[in-house]
């Protein structure tokens, strides 16, 4: 039961997300300021 709840979850919240960025470009270019936004961090804690 908690693994189906789980599942649907999941589902739900990866159609809300694609549905928010319009296109798969809209998709990928959300997905690169992530990285970029992660990737920043990681420099600023190093310094």
């Amino acid at each position: 039961m908690a693994k189906r709840l789980l599942l649907i979850l999941s589902v739900l919240t990866f159609t809300a997300g694609m549905t928010a960025c319009n296109t798969m470009k809209g998709f990928g270019q959300d997905v690169e300021r992530g990285g970029e936004k992660i990737q920043r961090g990681s420099d600023d804690a190093r310094k």
